[in-house]
């Protein structure tokens, strides 16, 4: 074989060898691994871990409602509260708020109240008594007053008034009392005062006052010489 040959044959085997080698698969780059920091990964885990307890507490908050008694409608002090003044509510109640439940509703029924009962209000236990707002001792004298007697203040329970006598329009005085006598007057307590009424506007107001002198304030009711006066609050 001639030397002319021998090199055309190694340039070809070198050929398919540089062809192999060029077609061969291409290896991915090699890519180095970020370092995590141990703060960064603890610091998330404890976020998530917060996160978690702050909607499980939030769950069980509202998962949480009791059912309570609600006032429905205005209660004065001393009228007996009804069925139908109270009503029930399902509410996240905290423990520091003390409220009726609603199983205790029948408890407070028939009770009175102790204080002014507002609509939407929770009930609270102090605010109904079963004790009356006629005490031992005295008597409950109904007054019926007309329009132009009835104070502009609002006449509510437990506050104290004055029973006055007055002489009747054209009697003459007979008592021998001198002309600046003052007026005899009896002291009361408001228990109850009724709206006033359609067409008359008289209002009915029922007055506490001593069992000695309860007959005394009903006969000067039914001769007609009874005003009531208010008297100054305490402290004033």
């Amino acid at each position: 074989m001639s030397k002319t040959k021998e090199r055309a044959g190694a340039a070809s085997a070198n050929g398919v060898r540089q062809q192999a080698q060029v077609a061969g698969p291409v290896a991915p780059p090699r890519v180095s691994a970020r370092r995590r920091r141990p703060g960064v990964i603890a610091l998330s885990l404890a976020l998530i871990a917060a996160g978690g307890a702050g909607v499980a507490v939030l769950l069980l908050q509202v998962g949480q409602r009791t059912q309570v008694v609600t006032v429905v409608r205005d209660v004065q002090v001393g009228q007996v509260v009804t069925e139908q003044d109270l009503g029930k509510a399902s509410v996240a109640l905290d423990p520091a708020v003390k409220a009726v439940r609603a199983d205790d509703v029948d408890s407070v029924v028939g009770k009175r109240a102790a204080v002014e009962l507002k609509p939407g209000s929770l009930l609270a236990p102090t605010q109904v008594t079963k004790d009356s707002l006629v005490k031992a001792g005295e008597q409950l004298v109904p007054i019926g007053l007309k329009p132009e007697q009835v104070p502009a203040t609002a006449l509510v329970p437990g506050q104290k008034v004055r029973l006055v006598h007055v002489p009747a329009q054209g009697a003459a005085d007979t008592g021998g009392a001198s002309d600046d006598a003052s007026p005899r007057t009896i002291a009361g307590r408001v228990v109850k005062a009724s709206k006033a009424a359609p067409g008359t506007g008289v209002v009915v107001v029922d007055v506490a006052t001593s069992a000695a002198e309860g007959p005394t304030a009903a006969a000067w009711v039914a001769a007609g010489t009874l005003r009531l006066v208010l008297d100054a609050p305490e402290g004033s």
